[in-house]
């Protein structure tokens, strides 16, 4: 805490006088698309708008777009994974720990998938590297500083070697400790350290360009298995915090990852290009328990060991669980645009097999898709695209979009395969072979589009029909459902403003669950979120400020639990997360490209009838305390 006050303060007389006597490039003609450049010397001046950024998607749909880096405020005081989504995940009440999506929604990928997707949340995937065009070397630093020593680390650093060749590396990384019963100041719930590499290319007349990176995550839990229910112990206590008893002191699960990624194309003719897509992956999944401790009493007494004594995942006193999930793909196609007009098809193939200590032999895949899409733009307000994928011969994704100034309506229809890891597991703990069927689901989104100068209103209606779905049961283990779940989810996104300074964000939802299946999913009936801020420039425009409230809201539910040795969350009936509203102050500013947060969580905390809140069975969420944060950019 002390080193950050120090660097705040370094920062601070840096960066005011920086400001007084420089025209940045945000000071410069809005009218113009690259404001700023130039000072009243007529020097070069650096910005964020002199490094821009950019997504393969938009290069491989044609619609290539750079933008500016991020330098706004809303939403900058939900620096975690889980809260940057506002929420829309349940995790374990701590920085970097299991997640899954409260609200259902179509896999993108209909074939094979590893099926561990705990920590997806913190993997920065192929398609979310953001590759950079700069005029100049670009560093940009990210610390934050969470209570009870929650903190994250984001270093990215990007130069152009010639005008058409950019090159980038970034390093993250997450140190939080238990906020249930910690015994020492490094004992943490979570290290993560992520890094990865990156550079695109074009040629000089245009026609080829290439995108390639490399990522790699090593996500390390210390799993607590959750606060001992005061029914089995009467001297453990939900809402002590440091002082709770917790299941798990020796049990370590880890999540290993690396992507390499190829995407380059090259246009034959005006307006028509062929490409390549090429991607290896791998997903190294442990999990480890010491069960000559107390550690034994969380887990099931039926246990598998193997027969070969020699090797340590077979101790009687030990767990030790290891998956690995490996990948290759090769996508080829051509695209290009007739006019306003869009087109794109391809043939991918992809193979891939899922090992395990256990396994008498690899659970193998090989897979083959045909695929397209088409898009048409009358403007830039007036859109509809179509794509489709089939995989042959039992799997298929068509979707449908159509955009205008008044009404947004998407329609997707897929089949797509269970995951790996439902289909076949071998621990310590749990074993099945199941032979599923493909999951079915039809969903139509839609939404109303009511912008006016001072406010904007967006009610939005979420249709889901889904068959066959795959889902943990109570006891654990995968199970497939017989019948059929509709959900009916209306909602409503608002923004107001008042007297050009206060705002109020607001959106929520309410799900209506029928059919043979609807108990399969636990979605909280009504979950709301809703922030009330001042935003405004202060001290004769030198500092940009927002300071606000931010409620959030989920009604009952039977939340899924959490089970570490498989690292998956399944049903469960005994333990109702209860409706409670969690409300954190926040304050946000800006001087030149620095921005800073203050966020003070659970600012109720003692004001209603129960002690604390729940979000996920046996974990407490936070208790009130400080985070602070600090982000900056370095142009040259």
């Amino acid at each position: 805490m002390r080193l950050f006050f120090i660097v705040l303060a370094i920062l601070l007389s840096w960066e005011l006088p920086l400001f007084a006597q420089q025209t940045t490039v945000e000071d410069g003609d809005e009218n113009s698309p690259r404001r700023g450049l130039l000072d009243d010397s007529t020097k070069m001046v650096y910005g964020p708008n002199t490094s821009l950024y950019f997504y393969e998607k938009s290069v491989r749909n044609n619609r290539f777009e750079k933008m500016e880096l991020d330098t706004s405020l809303t939403g900058f005081h939900n620096y975690e994974a889980v809260a940057d989504t506002w929420y829309k995940y349940q995790d374990l009440a701590n920085l970097g720990t299991a997640a899954r999506p409260i609200f259902y929604d179509v896999p993108e990928q209909i074939g094979s998938t590893s099926g561990f997707e705990a920590y997806d949340l913190y993997h920065n995937t192929t398609d979310s590297i953001r590759y950079y065009d700069t005029k100049s070397p670009h560093t940009h630093i990210a610390a934050f500083f969470g209570g009870g020593n929650r903190n994250k680390l984001d270093v990215e650093f990007v130069r152009n070697i010639k005008p058409n060749w950019n090159v980038g590396i970034a390093y993250r990384t997450i140190r939080a400790r238990k906020t249930l019963n910690p015994t020492r100041r490094d004992d943490n719930n979570v290290v993560n350290d992520s890094y990865e590499m990156h550079t695109n290319y074009h040629s000089e007349n245009g026609k080829y360009r290439l995108l390639a990176s490399f990522s790699r995550m090593k996500h390390n839990v210390n799993e607590q298995g959750g606060i001992i229910p005061p029914e089995i112990d009467t001297t453990s206590l939900y809402f002590t915090y440091e002082d709770s008893k917790v299941w798990l002191r020796n049990s370590k699960a880890v999540d290993l990852r690396q992507e390499y990624h190829l995407y380059h194309e090259y246009e034959l003719l005006k307006g028509w290009q062929v490409y390549h897509v090429f991607d290896k992956k791998k997903q190294e999944v442990t999990f480890f328990s010491d069960l000559g401790t107390s550690d034994a009493a969380f887990f099931n007494d039926n246990r598998f060991i193997s027969s070969d004594t020699s090797l340590v995942h077979s101790k009687t006193d030990t767990t030790n669980n290891h998956n690995h999930f490996s990948e290759w793909r090769n996508e080829m196609g051509f695209k290009g645009d007739f006019g306003p007009v869009y087109y794109n098809a391809y043939l991918k193939f992809r193979s891939g097999r899922m090992a395990s200590r256990f396994f008498s032999s690899n659970n193998s895949f090989t897979e083959l898709y045909l695929g397209g899409a088409l898009r048409g733009e009358i403007n830039e307000n007036w859109v509809f695209e179509a794509e489709g994928e089939y995989l042959i011969p039992d799997g298929y994704r068509v979707s449908g979009l159509f955009i205008s100034p008044f009404l947004d309506i998407s329609y997707t229809k897929a089949l797509y395969k269970p995951t790996l890891a439902q289909e076949r597991y071998q621990g310590n703990h749990y074993q099945w072979d199941n032979d599923f069927s493909n999951t079915g689901v039809d969903q139509i989104k839609g939404t109303i589009k009511a912008d006016f100068t001072h406010f904007k209103i967006r009610p939005n209606l979420t249709i889901n029909r889904i068959n066959n779905y795959v889902y943990y049961n109570e006891e654990q283990v995968p199970e497939q459902a017989s019948s059929e779940a509709f959900m009916v989810i209306p909602g409503l996104n608002a923004h107001f403003i008042f007297a050009g300074k206060f705002h109020w964000q607001s959106e929520a939802y309410y799900t209506l669950i029928t059919g043979g299946a609807a108990d399969k999913f636990r979605i909280p009936e009504v979950f709301v979120n809703s922030r009330v801020f001042f935003d405004g420039p202060l001290f004769d425009e030198n500092v940009y400020v927002q300071l606000g409230l931010e409620v959030r809201y989920r009604s009952d539910n039977f939340a899924p639990a959490y089970m570490p040795s498989t690292q998956q969350f399944y049903l469960q009936n005994d333990f109702n997360v209860y409706a409670y509203p969690v409300a954190d102050a926040f304050l946000n500013f800006r001087i030149n490209r620095t921005r800073v947060l203050f966020r003070y969580n659970h600012l109720n905390a003692g004001y209603l009838e129960n002690d604390g809140y729940f979000v996920t069975p046996g974990y407490t969420g936070l208790k009130n305390m400080l985070d602070l944060g600090i982000s900056w950019y370095f142009f040259d």
